[in-house]
């Protein structure tokens, strides 16, 4: 089989998330092995093809997930499709997170929106041997309540699951009657860093979501004293092939989908327009 021949896969469960994003719970003909951070391509039978990154944990191998945001025509089709309908899949693509970079190192994560879905599979990735890592911090931020996506695990589950381990900051940009917690952008979880991180230049920080969102949070952790190598970047562009091949994805010597999506700000830091 050709790398450019889908796996027939199969939507075993569709989980609605948000009012605009939903997870799908994914069966391939055949096994998938994935690292955190790689992204897959699925195609939509006469629709088209788009890249999304699993959302679900790489050491389970029973299910594989992706959780996608209804922005335009391929992922729309995918909304509209039921428990059962038949895509096809190829992949994975690109680069992981550096996970043996983040061994014994105090590790920051922010995400906003739909960039939570990477770092939900890098979060279980971490949490699947916890003891390797000083230090987890998760900063989340969402516009409103209901659209914090993977709620329940966010707001309750995990909070509990990993109680005295993990320190959760969790914010919205407007709160409603219900909303007991805390109120403002994301940056805003970066405030009083220092109580939680003990030394920013020795901490990684990963930083996932809308480009705007990525863009302050980079520069506020710069300003804190976090190094240029050690932020990690979700980059996006259009990842066509998955291949390296067709160059649509370019950002200035790099290929998005060969040599990311994961980049450090390192990398990024000289090329005109990251943040477009």
């Amino acid at each position: 089989m050709s790398e450019y021949d889908p796996i027939k896969t199969n939507i075993s469960q569709v989980i609605t998330e948000t009012p605009n994003i939903k997870t799908f719970r994914l069966k391939p003909e055949r096994s998938l092995d994935f690292k955190a951070g790689q992204f897959i391509q699925l195609t939509v039978p006469g629709v088209g093809e788009g890249p999304f990154t699993p959302s679900s944990s790489p050491y389970e191998k029973e299910k594989l997930e992706v959780t996608i945001m209804r922005v335009g025509r391929i992922t729309s089709a995918l909304h509209d499709s039921k428990e059962g309908s038949v895509v096809g899949l190829r992949g994975p693509f690109g680069k992981e997170y550096p996970l043996d970079k983040f061994r014994g190192k105090e590790i920051l994560i922010v995400g906003g929106g739909v960039g939570m879905a990477p770092l939900r599979s890098l979060f279980l990735s971490l949490t699947y041997r916890l003891d390797d890592y000083k230090k987890i911090v998760f900063c989340c931020g969402s516009r409103t309540p209901k659209d914090i996506v993977f709620k329940e695990a966010v707001l309750n589950k995990w909070q509990t699951q990993f109680k005295d381990k993990i320190s959760f900051r969790i914010t919205v940009d407007e709160g409603d009657g219900t909303w007991k917690g805390q109120v403002g952008l994301v940056t805003t979880t970066l405030d009083n860093l220092d109580k939680e991180i003990s030394n920013f230049r020795e901490s990684l920080a990963v930083v996932c979501g809308p480009p705007v969102m990525m863009k302050f949070t980079t520069l506020k952790l710069l300003e804190v004293g976090y190094r240029d190598e050690n932020i990690h970047l979700s980059m996006e562009k259009n990842m066509s092939c998955g291949l390296g091949r067709c160059g649509h994805c370019q950002m200035g010597k790099y290929l998005v989908c060969r040599d990311g999506p994961v980049f450090t700000y390192e990398q990024m830091k000289n090329i005109p327009n990251i943040w477009d």
